[in-house]
């Protein structure tokens, strides 16, 4: 089966030796894209972009141009894009003549600056929305995703569809991370042989890799702080409900989250600031609206604010194991800069039961989103204008016909036909759900009020379960790179709500530490 022709062209094939030049191309050592103007685009913030179009060294078009170029040249290797928009040249010239006319919206932060969307984020355009699978090519959603639409109506332009884990991360049990049957195997800009971490792959290899400065992912557990811990971006995992999830395609209402994966902590906040709020559908935002700051959340990027916060250090097993213990020095010195900058570090606390919740088994969460995607799958199916599978079991039907294009026969498709065999929230299920709650009053919640915590410190996506089964924000921010060049990430998590304190802390620690840096492209 055929991907349309944007799909087509930047997937395409390429030789050993085209590879090797690009690599060559890209390497740090080599020179970068200058504008006309004399204004270089990569690495550019989004404050930078602004600036450059307020003093006219900078247009819309030249900034699509460049990323269109960039993709071509890139995505063969990356394939952190499924697809460009057809209109996004057009897109950008309304932006300018906006700017140009000096029309209202043209003042927004976001107004001009081109975004990658997830691919499972509906857009009511000319390009799919299919979370990587050609089962869904060709369908039609009825709007734009609740998201999409504050994007467009603070003037950004919709510069395609990022690439992903196929169906989020939740059809296989063996397929790697990043990989996709309509985007291919997603690879990690840094070295490119390291996993670049899902199910929002794509948005962070493509903003890491100047692509983009701006891209939306979503997140069910791990998925926006996976992604970004592994290719050096910051993102923003949003309180569950603060941004709407309509017109996104599911894995659990519960859980599900939409957030920005960007370059910095104040890019990311200014796409947090434009998609948080109310959406008549999404009913969850009704009541998440109430933790919106009056003034927005650009207040809080002030770099002197870590100063009397309380931050929470749990050793056991956050730095014992995993990415904590492999980078146990750098973490130290990371601790050893919260202080100095004024921060307040509790150290040795414990989690009750946290090797429960890090089980999505014994925790009950594999039971409850095996229902739960089920459900809000066959709902969100349902409500498609056009689509070639109306269920989960027309989706299982497909890729058991076209096993050879889906790489059914090689990674299976274990989770969706447990899904399929569930029957809607049975007491087991209820059990289930009754326990998450549990789990996370008594454990991190329990712990944040006792010790009056500002936020949790952990190493990269290591506590996305934590965060994920009780509907917490949560901001990665680069934390180092290894012996290898790989990054790793360190993720500051508070309670529902808490994103304008997890927001002075994150941007404290960024702007005192300035790890990041842009991608080595390592084979």
């Amino acid at each position: 089966m055929a991907t349309n022709g944007n799909s087509s062209l930047i997937n395409s094939h390429f030789s050993i030796s085209s590879v090797l030049l690009i690599l060559l191309a890209i390497s740090p050592s080599g020179s970068h894209i200058i504008t006309g103007y004399g204004f270089s685009i990569r690495e550019a913030t989004i404050d930078d972009l602004q600036l450059a179009f307020k003093q006219n060294q900078l247009t819309s078009r030249q900034l699509v141009e460049f990323y269109i170029g960039e993709i071509r040249k890139l995505n063969p290797v990356l394939h952190g894009v499924i697809e460009v928009n057809p209109d996004a040249l057009y897109e950008a010239d309304k932006a300018d003549h906006e700017r140009n006319a000096k029309a209202p919206r043209s003042l927004s932060g976001l107004h001009g600056i081109p975004v990658l969307v997830k691919d499972t984020i509906g857009t009511k355009d000319k390009l799919n929305t299919t979370a990587g699978s050609f089962a869904l090519l060709g369908s039609v959603v009825p709007r734009d995703a609740g998201v999409v639409t504050k994007l467009r109506n603070a003037g950004a332009i919709i510069l395609g569809k990022a690439s992903l884990s196929e169906w989020a991360n939740f059809r296989s049990l063996a397929a790697p991370s990043g990989f996709s049957a309509r985007g291919a195997q997603g690879k990690n800009p840094y070295v490119l042989s390291v996993t670049p971490c899902g199910s929002s792959s794509g948005p962070a290899i493509s903003a890491a890799a100047n692509l983009v400065a701006v891209a939306l992912g979503t997140e069910t557990d791990g998925s926006i702080l996976c992604p970004a811990s592994f290719n050096s971006i910051v993102s923003i995992k949003p309180t569950v409900g603060l941004t709407s999830r309509a017109g996104v395609i599911p894995v659990s209402p519960r859980q599900d989250t939409i957030g920005p994966i960007t370059r910095t902590v104040s890019d990311s906040v200014h796409v947090l600031n434009t998609i948080a709020g109310f959406d008549y559908n999404d009913k969850a935002t009704k009541s998440a609206s109430k933790y919106i700051p009056r003034g927005g959340y650009k207040q809080f990027l002030n770099a002197y604010r870590l100063k009397g916060k309380r931050l929470g250090i749990v050793r056991n097993p956050f730095f014992t194991s995993g990415t904590g213990s492999l980078h146990a020095k750098a973490f130290e010195h990371h601790f050893q800069t919260l202080r100095q900058e004024g921060a307040i570090l509790i150290d040795h606390l414990e989690i009750a039961n946290i090797d429960v919740i890090l089980d999505v088994t014994l925790s009950g969460e594999a039971t409850a989103l095996l229902a739960e995607f089920k459900l809000s799958l066959n709902a969100y199916l349902k409500d498609l204008l056009v689509s070639p599978v109306r269920s989960l079991a027309d989706v299982i039907a497909f890729d058991n016909k076209f096993s050879d294009l889906e790489k059914i026969k090689e990674y299976g498709q274990a989770i969706f036909l447990a899904s399929q065999a569930t029957n809607g929230i049975g007491n087991n299920e209820k059990a289930a759900l009754l326990n998450l709650k549990n789990l996370s009053r008594d454990g991190f919640e329990k712990l944040m009020r006792k010790y009056r915590l500002d936020a949790l410190v952990t190493p990269g996506p290591d506590a996305a379960p934590v965060l994920a089964i009780g509907g917490f924000p949560g901001i990665n921010v680069p934390a180092g790179y290894d012996n290898n060049c790989v990054p790793f990430g360190i993720t500051f998590g508070g309670l529902k709500g808490s994103e304008p304190t997890l927001i002075e802390i994150a941007y404290g620690f960024e702007q005192a530490t300035e790890i990041r840096k842009p991608p080595s492209f390592k084979p």
